[in-house]
């Protein structure tokens, strides 16, 4: 059960809680093991935030997004310094079919791309105002959160609140992808990464029906951070007690390596990149591993607040 908030500033809903059974044994080994976890109720943003509520936010503060930040080069030895400028990750279809196993034939380092020129120079997020901000780290999506007086959600709650009330279904819709042939949330219709005959990339927030609870984009458009932090399997709720957003965390730090590489997070809900020939992630069980200093064009956020 949900309803709207009516919080200064923000369109939230209340999602009254309850128990659910988090995960899948059917699609990606990360999203086991299937187990039973009870949600208390939270508030959860209605939309992903846009670019116009982040460039209020920076406006406000003057935060600088860790992809508009100069590059230190005791963290790349042997790079030339003159590569070492401020930049992001950004999507780019390729010609024709590629090796899927290779990321790199469709991803590009783009000196000057940020938030604010998310495709690079000559680019304007202000021309997309009501498209979710992207090249958001996950640094750059807790300091929004904090601002706004909210947090980001953690892996449970976000599961929970795409599901909209529909236990058990494998999409958020039905166990169908594209129930009746039409989408129901931005993903890549065609062959990956080439062929592209949806929105070819990410769509104004609310573009596409709300789930059961009223939530619009908790599937698709883009990936979003949750405060948890990610092991490659889903570790049981009464091994572990770690802290996440002032919330029982699902996954402890202890199990992601800590101290052997780039702390990660959990991203959830999948994005307009996400195509059944090569990463049917567009579910709620879905989740993907992130490392939490680096954004790029199909990650945004929402956020989370106590009940």
């Amino acid at each position: 059960m949900s309803k709207s908030a009516a919080r200064p500033g923000r369109d939230m809903v209340l999602i009254s809680g309850g128990t659910t059974r988090m995960g899948s044994e059917r699609f990606y080994a990360d999203e086991g093991p299937v187990h039973e976890r009870v949600i208390e109720p939270f508030w959860i943003d209605r939309y992903e935030v846009t670019n116009a509520e982040y460039a209020r936010f920076v406006d406000d503060t003057g935060y600088v997004t860790v992809a508009e930040r100069p590059l230190d080069p005791q963290d790349f030895p042997g790079a030339n310094p003159a590569d070492l400028v401020p930049g992001a990750m950004v999507f780019t279809p390729t010609a024709g079919p590629v090796n899927l196993a290779e990321w790199r034939n469709w991803w590009r380092w783009q000196p000057g791309a940020y938030w604010r020129a998310p495709f690079g120079p000559g680019t304007a997020a202000s021309d997309r105002p009501e498209h979710p901000a992207v090249h958001i780290a996950y640094e750059d999506a807790a300091a929004y959160a904090a601002w706004a007086g909210a947090r980001l959600p953690t892996e449970a709650e976000h599961e929970y609140a795409a599901r909209g009330g529909r236990e058990g279904a494998e999409f958020a819709w039905g166990d169908e992808p594209y129930p009746g042939g039409v989408p129901q949330a931005n993903s890549w219709i065609g062959r990956f990464p080439y062929d592209n005959q949806g929105d070819g990339g990410t769509a104004p927030v609310g573009s596409y029906p709300a789930n059961g609870y009223g939530l619009f984009d908790m599937i698709g458009n883009v990936w979003e951070w949750t405060s948890d932090f990610y092991a490659p399997r889903h570790i049981l709720h009464d091994r572990i007690g770690a802290d996440a957003g002032g919330r029982t965390n699902l996954l402890a730090a202890t199990e992601t390596g800590a101290g052997a590489g780039p702390t990660r997070r959990v991203l959830k809900g999948g994005s307009h990149l996400c195509s059944p020939d090569y990463c049917l992630r567009f579910r709620p069980a879905a989740r993907s591993p992130q490392t939490e200093d680096t954004g790029m064009s199909h990650i945004g956020f929402r956020c989370a607040r106590d009940a």
